[in-house]
């Protein structure tokens, strides 16, 4: 039997925890000291000792640092069985010696030791019935393959049993990998080495404390020649244990034919800051007793909040499972389990993702770490204050609002939770409606499924109602603020002490120059009045000879822009480049021209102007457009001059109606309605419907 180097390393790849030799070497001589235990009871404590040795690998640079580490064990050592096993891969030895508390044996661990170091050296002195032998081997990372005649047998007479391993030579592809950017000395320190095995082995640890009773493992750095302080572990750090039930798996897919056929067992252990001043809050999901994947950065985003303590306490928190067992993956770093579906049906029926066994421990985990000054109701505020979603939302979508949330989180689960459920109604719709059919209206069923159905449209209807009001909100509420703002001189851009542009900006805010429909503007002119929205074509500083009617023809007569411009420049003498802005509803025969007076022109000078470019679209439309809306905007006016307007109950504005004749014979043309409005007159007003919409969501 042998073991191919080359090909062992091509099919497993180096594993993604950096520390997984540390983690090896440990799990194999506690496995190696169960054996030696299970055949005489009567031998040492366990003892595990690591020397960690950083040196100059050039003796000219410090710069590249050597590594060599060392880990010696009391354990049974390397007997026949022991090579044979070394040797073959995948070999099931430890699984067939059924001694409690022993590593199950997938055979790749000894591939990361060739993966990480450049050279591997194993001293063992074993008992070979009665008498003492040395086993050597020592080997590269580059030799092909190790047999059983790779290993070199001594007798070892007046030795005792133990195992040392050494590992030279820090690979260049572990260093790419993991320690690159990293320091050596502090990555290799004993103080952080012991964090990182206290933390791994715990749960292990605790398990076989009735098995192994005291334990000690040591670990001695030394740094360029000079040692470093001893760390250690031993039976008396262990903690105790808090008292959690076991927690089921609860499936969000499929036919949840799952739902709690999966158990998750919770192990928390509580550290006093005082005693362990460098812990963090971790979490954890493990197999075999042993840590395989971490979730800490699941719960904890943010790395202060994994350093601090609450009340005085670090937390750790392991979580297993026979399910976690049977998919750890071989290089026991990650487990062969989904995250989710992501919408792949083949997997709907292979179990719990991973995302469903997080989601089923997070109540608890974020129950434990959240801080106590975490601020729920704070943060519900800020997600309706920025997208519109309110308490009554998460009610109804059923999203709770949990530590590390940000409001950008709640609203992407709360709007997705709606999206799903308008799906599952719209189909569910769709199969009652289908049942319909087949019913006979003479039947007491029949009315039954039809009431049925108005139920669920009525409710679909809703959330429907509420996810796209929410947005609407949000939007809205923004452009109403900038608005304001523009209006009040408050913007940065208007502070400046070069040209001031005032009118122009707010004219953007309601849609930008040099645009059509056509152009696919995004505008706001709702702010006006909730009917516009719905306007076909707005033309800003556009040619309105390019609108359309029906397929063949367009709206307006081909000279409407010269004559247009006429009227412009006459009214206009001071900026002949200035026009108003005009939308039409085509279908309605509408139109809408707004006037936007830059500060200190007053209003009532142009109140004819509106009269006039409508008698003129009027005319050139060939008698389809006949409704006109007009507005005069500005922050001056002289009231006495307002000839045929009368002021708005609310005391804010002026408003007229006014029928378009022809001068000469008198015909109607259509009709005018204008509003001469401040500039905060029409902000007020927008803030007003809106808050009927806020209203409606439970929004402050």
């Amino acid at each position: 039997m042998t073991l191919d180097i080359r090909g062992s390393k091509k099919t497993t790849r180096i594993s993604d925890n950096r520390f997984v030799v540390f983690e090896e070497l440990i799990s194999n001589a506690i496995d190696s000291y169960l054996i030696r235990k299970d055949a005489s009871a009567n031998i040492p404590a366990l003892s595990i000792r690591f020397d960690i040795e950083l040196y100059a690998a050039d003796l000219v640079s410090v710069d590249e640092i050597g590594l060599k580490i060392s880990c010696e064990d009391n354990g049974a050592g390397l007997g026949e069985n022991q090579v044979k096993a070394f040797v073959t891969k995948d070999s099931t030895f430890k699984d067939d010696l059924k001694i409690k508390g022993i590593g199950k044996c997938f055979g790749s661990g000894r591939v990361q030791y060739f993966h990480f170091f450049d050279n591997l050296r194993i001293d063992s002195v074993f008992d070979d019935g009665g008498s003492y032998k040395l086993r050597i081997l020592d080997v590269a990372s580059n030799t092909k393959e190790i047999s059983e005649a790779s290993f070199k047998l001594e007798d070892a007479t007046n030795r005792e049993v133990k195992t040392l391993v050494s590992l030279t030579g820090l690979s260049e592809q572990a260093m790419k990998k993991h320690f690159e950017s990293k320091s050596l000395p502090n990555e290799f320190s004993a103080a952080n080495i012991k964090h990182h095995v206290f933390i791994t082995f715990l749960q292990r640890l605790i398990a076989l404390k009735d098995v192994i009773g005291d334990f000690s493992i040591e670990l001695c750095a030394t740094l360029f020649g000079e040692q470093q302080p001893v760390e250690q572990i031993t039976a008396q750090d262990l903690p105790q244990k808090l008292p959690v039930p076991d927690i089921p798996i609860l499936c969000t897919h499929g036919s949840n034919e799952h739902n709690g056929e999966y158990k998750l067992t919770i192990s928390t252990y509580e550290f006093s800051e005082d005693e362990f001043g460098g812990f963090e809050h971790d979490v954890a999901l493990c197999a075999n007793s042993s840590i395989v994947k971490s979730l800490t950065k699941t719960f904890l985003k943010v790395h202060k909040d994994r350093k601090h303590s609450i009340n005085g306490k670090f937390y750790l928190v392991l979580i297993e499972s026979d399910y976690l067992e049977r998919n750890v993956n071989v290089r026991r770093d990650n487990f062969d389990i989904p995250f989710s579906n992501h919408g792949n049906a083949d997997l709907m029926s292979s179990g719990p993702f991973m995302q469903d066994i997080i989601d089923s421990i997070e109540d608890y985990v974020l129950g434990l770490l959240a801080p106590t000054d975490f601020d729920r109701d704070a943060l519900i505020k800020e997600t309706g204050t920025k997208f519109g979603i309110s308490a009554k939302m998460l009610v109804d979508t059923r999203v709770k609002v949990k530590y590390g949330d940000s409001a950008n989180d709640i609203a992407k689960r709360v709007l997705k939770k709606y999206q799903e459920e308008i799906v599952d109604d719209t189909s569910a719709l769709f199969d009652l409606k289908e049942g319909l059919l087949n019913l006979d209206p003479r039947k007491d069923n029949f009315r039954d499924k039809v009431n049925e159905m108005s139920w669920k449209y009525t409710s679909t209807i809703q959330k429907m109602d509420m996810a796209n009001l929410s947005q609407l909100v949000v939007r809205r509420s923004s452009m109403i603020e900038i608005l304001g703002c523009a209006v009040n001189k408050l913007l940065t851009v208007q502070s400046d002490e070069g040209r001031k542009e005032n009118e122009k900006i707010i004219h953007n805010i309601f849609f930008p120059t040099g645009k059509d429909s056509n152009d696919k503007i995004d505008h706001d002119i709702w702010i006006l009045n909730e009917e516009y929205h719905y306007f076909e074509h707005i033309a800003s500083d556009k040619r309105l000879s390019s609108i359309p009617w029906g397929d063949n023809d367009n709206l307006f007569e081909p000279d409407i822009d010269s004559v247009l411009a006429e009227v412009f420049q006459k009214n206009e003498s001071e900026n002949q480049l200035k026009r108003p802005d005009i939308a039409i509803f085509n279908e309605e025969g509408a139109a809408i021209i707004i006037e936007f007076k830059a500060p200190g022109v007053s209003m009532d000078n142009y109140m004819g102007d509106l009269m006039e470019y409508a008698h003129l679209l009027a005319a050139k439309s060939k008698g389809r457009i006949k409704k006109f809306y007009g507005y005069l905007i500005g922050d001056t006016v002289k009231p006495l001059r307002l000839k045929g307007y009368k002021k708005f109950p609310s005391d804010k504005g002026w408003f007229s109606t006014d029928s378009l004749e022809d001068p000469v014979t008198g015909k109607s043309y259509g009709e005018l309605y204008s509003e001469i409005l401040y500039y905060q007159d029409f902000v007020d007003r927008a803030e007003q419907r809106l808050k009927i919409y806020k209203e409606k969501l439970g929004i402050e």
